[in-house]
């Protein structure tokens, strides 16, 4: 009886029963919290870009605000926190990581809010601050999200919930990159040609407003089982479990084997995040209007994109996280060298569409195997702090070296920068291989 059951279990899964994963509770759950976690990363990066092109905010400049984005890179810093401290009164009625979760949207909405009713033109540190608070309290919402997300299945369900929120995601960068564009074009005055403050103000508050559609999840969802955490005596033996505990954990668990999935960690995303910090600003200085876009790479491109996660968390499923990203390695660095080419083309709506097609099928591929892979590493008991050290890891360096995308374009100009962020990722490739020869063959994610 046990044999057999041990036969039937070790047969590999059809594909329809495998895809009817994503119709589970807490996959439906990850693809609406998903949707909160993608929409304020664009409007203080992407998006925002775009809206200080527009106003005739300098290249350079825009690239030195992307270092808005660090805070992503940094919540580590705050992650034990998330993971174990309560908050007065909130904690005791939603539980540890949605009473987190809730005030981190709050934070958001806030936050964009502030940055609707200041005009960059103007004034731009208001704009700023405002990106910074919405930037952190969109990180610490990462944070608590993660660990909700690895709570809320075993390990054979990872690769099916992050495809889930990748698609919440992506559905939400439709909205905070095609939809806060549609509505500025819509809400602009007509017969007024030029930048109009008044119309992002309105696409703004719409993004702000939007963000209620997290809060309500939050609400409604159930908190993961919890864990209790042993008591600490005093403040040294809470900082001791809270902070180095996990790190230590980790350490110990890999071993010298931690060297190489940390630069692994590190470099894996790095092609993709310096050259989308001038994406925006390169859409602005070819010419292409707010409409095109938004439809070709707001909305074409990110329904790639979800096909790409679907295709990355199915192929991750079934045979295995590190073929898969090894492929999305290799797809993320050479999808680059396409918009090198386009840059030579000009206003292109037809190149356009080709090379978005490319670039997200390979970033959705690349990013449901990255997160499964990510998931893998984390110790359950501290699944906040080491997932965001590992997500923050993700993003230092390339967050880093794409502060001086914006100078590097106006030297040496668009197609030199797009080649250049595609031969960043050759080193990934290697990093990918020996990752999977040094993998324990008996890991599900080998």
């Amino acid at each position: 009886m046990t044999s057999n059951t041990t036969s039937a279990a070790a047969q590999p899964r059809g594909w329809l029963t495998t895809l009817k994963v994503y119709l589970e509770p807490a996959s439906v759950r990850m693809l609406l919290l998903g949707f909160s976690a993608g929409l304020p990363l664009l409007l203080v990066l992407g998006t925002l870009s775009f809206w200080l092109r527009e106003a005739g905010i300098d290249r350079t400049t825009i690239g030195y605000l992307s270092w808005v984005g660090l805070a992503y890179a940094f919540k580590w810093v705050w992650a034990p926190l998330v993971d174990r401290l309560p908050i007065p009164l909130l904690t005791r009625w939603m539980g540890r990581r949605r009473s987190w979760l809730l005030l981190s949207q709050l934070a958001i909405l806030l936050g964009l809010v502030a940055m609707s009713f200041n005009d960059p033109q103007v004034a731009l540190t208001p704009v700023v601050w405002g990106a910074l608070a919405v930037a952190f309290g969109s990180a610490t919402q990462d944070i608590a999200l993660d660990a909700f997300r690895i709570e809320s299945a075993d390990i054979n369900r990872q690769a099916a919930l992050a495809a889930s929120y990748q698609t919440g995601y992506r559905l939400a960068m439709i909205w905070a990159g095609a939809g806060v564009l549609w509505v500025a074009a819509r809400a602009q005055v007509v017969g007024v040609v030029g930048y109009q403050h008044a119309a992002w103000h309105t696409a703004y508050l719409v993004m702000a407003a939007s963000m209620m559609l997290g809060v309500l999840t939050v609400l409604f969802s159930p908190e993961p089982l919890r864990r209790p955490m042993p008591p600490s005596k005093n403040v040294t033996e809470w900082l001791r479990g809270a902070l180095i505990a996990p790190f230590a954990d980790f350490l110990t668990r890999y071993g010298w084997q931690a060297v190489l999935i940390l630069a692994l960690i590190a470099t894996y995303r790095i092609s993709d995040v310096v050259m989308g910090i001038m994406a925006n600003p390169f859409y602005v200085d070819m010419g292409y209007t707010k409409d095109e876009v938004a439809a070709v790479t707001k909305v074409f491109g990110v329904i790639m994109t979800l096909v790409g996660a679907f295709i990355g968390g199915a192929l991750a499923m079934r045979f295995g996280v590190m073929r898969v990203l090894m492929l999305g390695a290799v797809l993320s660095a050479a999808s680059n060298l396409l918009f090198a080419g386009l840059a030579t083309r000009g206003h292109d709506v037809t190149g356009l569409i080709f090379v978005i097609s490319a670039d997200n099928l390979s970033s959705g591929i690349a990013s449901a195997a990255f997160i499964a892979y990510l998931s893998s590493l984390t110790n359950v008991n501290y699944s906040a702090t080491q997932y965001a050290l590992f997500s923050s890891m993700m993003l230092l360096l390339p967050k880093f070296l794409a502060g001086y995308s914006g100078r590097y374009v106006d030297s040496f100009g668009y197609q030199n920068f797009f080649t250049a962020t595609a031969l960043l990722g050759v080193p990934v490739l290697l990093l990918v291989w020996l990752a999977s020869r040094t993998k324990s063959a008996s890991s599900p994610y080998k």
